[in-house]
């Protein structure tokens, strides 16, 4: 492991927040006035604290998009628009993972296969490229590498604990061993060691178990996760088991994690279909945590768990409810870039 290189964890200082511009010729077209509005409050959230990057298709839809966020009084000082394509705004999954490396970055550009093959995802494969191309990024260097690996599916604590679902990774590459996994994972992203979750899934998430539905570093030794405390939910088995897993993971030091289960909401179905309504999905920035809200009565409780977890930040409610209608939420439709590469 390369001391000059680390993967630094989400709440460490960042330069701004990527996220792209929902537009007609995503899947969000059906629901698209629904969808602007939690990407302007997503927005508005975030300038509140710092800077956000705005991927956009044309020249067309940043005019438009600026116009919406003008209306909603955002500052558009710290706003900056990029013109790339993209198939969709999962940015989590298809933009690029950075590492510090000595006094600049490393781009890490996996591949990306619409999770596994489900979608189409040959335009938001070639977005770091794209991105890192028309000059994005400073002092970064690209690199490529050859594995489907989805921004989603990792958390780690910036000191070399990365943390992941066993399920996820070997729907990816069934035949690879974890031992192998977990060499090649701490390799790239210059880990000392994998914690892996056998257990927990969310019906209506497509991912295969992203651990960022699931649980998440608050802290080198903190970890908050979505619980399930309704034994008639069908969730409640599998969410049990990855507690009980949660409980006996141990920190480099030895101790036990300090844990923070969140709420469960009620089913909230849509045509029939369940929809994966995680306040775990939620998004650090500086100075704040931003969370997923669904409308449901556990969020306010859910608020209350990420003051707890992050007790100097604060905790900032976005509304996700359009956002799970495509099977994701707000950590998915973003992601951090760290201070100085932008």
């Amino acid at each position: 492991m390369t001391a000059a290189v680390r993967f630094p964890a989400e709440w460490e200082p960042q330069s701004a927040v990527l996220i792209a511009w929902p537009h007609a010729d995503t899947d969000w077209a059906e629901r698209l006035g629904e969808v602007e509005e939690t990407y302007i409050a997503l927005v508005a959230a975030i300038t509140r604290h710092q800077d956000v990057v705005i991927c956009v298709a044309d020249v067309d839809l940043q005019t438009y998009a600026e116009a919406r966020l003008r209306s909603a009084r955002i500052d558009l000082g710290r706003v900056r628009f990029i013109e790339v394509e993209y198939d969709d705004t999962w940015l989590r999954d298809s933009g690029p993972i950075t590492l510090r490396d000595g006094d600049g970055f490393r781009l890490l550009d996996f591949r990306f296969t619409g999770w596994g093959g489900k979608f189409e995802a040959s335009r938001d494969d070639e977005l770091v490229i794209n991105l890192s191309d028309a000059g994005t990024f400073r002092k970064s260097v690209r690199q490529h590498i050859d594995f489907a690996l989805e921004g989603g599916a990792i958390d780690t604590d910036g000191a070399g604990t990365l943390l992941s679902t066993w399920q996820c990774l070997h729907e990816r590459h069934p035949d690879v061993s974890r031992e192998l996994l977990t060499s090649k994972l701490s390799e790239w992203l210059q880990q000392q060691r994998v914690l892996w979750l056998d257990h927990g899934y969310l019906e209506g998430d497509d991912t295969d178990a992203h651990i960022d539905t699931l649980a998440r570093f608050a802290a080198a030794d903190a970890i908050v996760f979505q619980a399930c405390d309704d034994p008639a939910d069908s969730h409640y088995g599998e969410l049990q088991a990855m507690a009980a897993e949660l409980a006996a993971l141990r920190t480099v030091d030895g101790k036990p994690y300090r844990l923070f289960p969140l709420p469960w909401a009620k089913p909230i179905v849509d045509e029939g279909r369940r929809l994966a309504a995680s306040y775990a999905n939620f998004l650090i920035i500086n100075g704040a945590v931003l969370m997923p809200v669904y409308g449901d009565t556990a969020d306010a409780g859910a608020a209350g768990v990420l003051e707890q977890a992050f007790p100097d930040r604060e905790i900032i409610a976005v509304p996700c409810r359009p956002l799970i209608w495509q099977n994701g939420s707000l950590h998915c439709i973003t992601m951090q870039l760290p201070q100085g590469v932008v």
